[in-house]
């Protein structure tokens, strides 16, 4: 937790992705302190068609390599959002080539009693996690 999909246009390779997971992953720890092995990732690639990402009239194109991420999680500062956005487009710019512009980034909120991890139960209630 938190949970993060990643919707692109088809055509990465399977290294490609990897190494955006992985890079997400790690920002993502270290923004929001949460242990290592605490990783939900799931990406969905798209058809050009199925998949259509403007610019909100900011003034600039996308590319191909357009990503736009979903983050589901508790609660979190605005300062870790805005700390999150910073260090993840700077880090999918150097390591992987993606242009901060084209790194869209939302996040869904939901509490304690919306995770269940398995076994029917909400571990953050119960008191296993």
């Amino acid at each position: 937790m938190p949970l993060i999909r990643f919707d692109m246009l088809e055509g990465r390779t399977e290294t490609e992705i990897t190494k955006l997971l992985d890079v997400a992953h790690h920002v993502m720890v270290e923004s929001f302190e949460v242990p290592e092995g605490d990783r939900y990732q799931l990406v969905s690639q798209h058809k050009p068609y199925e998949m259509i990402v403007k610019d909100t009239g900011l003034g600039f194109e996308r590319t191909n390599d357009v990503i736009v991420l979903t983050v589901t999680s508790r609660s979190r500062t605005t300062e870790q959002k805005q700390n999150f956005y910073k260090h993840l487009t700077e880090a999918l710019q150097k390591e992987c080539g993606i242009d901060p512009k084209d790194v869209m980034v939302s996040f869904v909120i939901n509490d304690d009693e919306d995770w269940s991890f398995g076994f029917g139960r909400a571990q953050f209630l119960t008191g296993e996690l």
